[in-house]
């Protein structure tokens, strides 16, 4: 019992110790994506504690990477581990709500660019290979979470217009 209390304080103050956010409305629509029918692909994905170890080991291969390291630094690692397991369990149909920004809000002036992307991309497919998660069900994940580029990376330079 004491065991479990020391837990509770622990996860209780690892909790607390996320960073304030401005106020803003919670909504599973942040999540930037539509739910999966049925519960194949939270199985796929291994429940919750798959869903939790391809996540971390995602957040650490990110922080470990060069090319993306620094947009890392000075984020609030507690609360985007959180908030990216809830958003994969709420998009995998796994039972889960989404409480975080949206996916413009949560990045503005983060300044990421196509080749940022292109690497968290790879090291979210390294810890779902990693985890074991079938390819096909990889690529069905990754499909729902491409639309969300248009609010991730920031545009560089004028848009290129092509001659009529």
């Amino acid at each position: 019992m004491i065991a479990f209390l020391i837990l509770a304080q622990v996860a209780g103050a690892v909790a607390s110790a996320e960073q304030p956010v401005v106020p803003y409305a919670h909504s599973d629509a942040n999540a930037g994506a539509t739910p999966f029918a049925g519960t194949a692909m939270w199985q796929a994905f291994h429940g919750s504690a798959g869903v939790a170890r391809i996540v971390d080991d995602m957040v650490d291969r990110n922080i470990a990477d060069p090319r993306i390291t620094d947009i890392f630094k000075g984020q609030d690692m507690i609360r985007l581990r959180r908030t990216l397991k809830e958003q994969f369990c709420y998009i995998l149909n796994g039972g889960c709500a989404y409480s975080g920004r949206t996916m413009h809000d949560a990045h503005v002036n983060m300044g990421i660019q196509q080749a940022d992307m292109a690497a968290l991309v790879e090291n979210l497919q390294a810890a779902m290979r990693h985890e074991g998660v079938a390819f096909a069900a990889q690529n069905r994940l990754l499909a729902k979470l491409a639309p969300m580029h248009r609010a991730i990376v920031k545009q560089t330079g004028p848009a290129i217009s092509i001659p009529e």
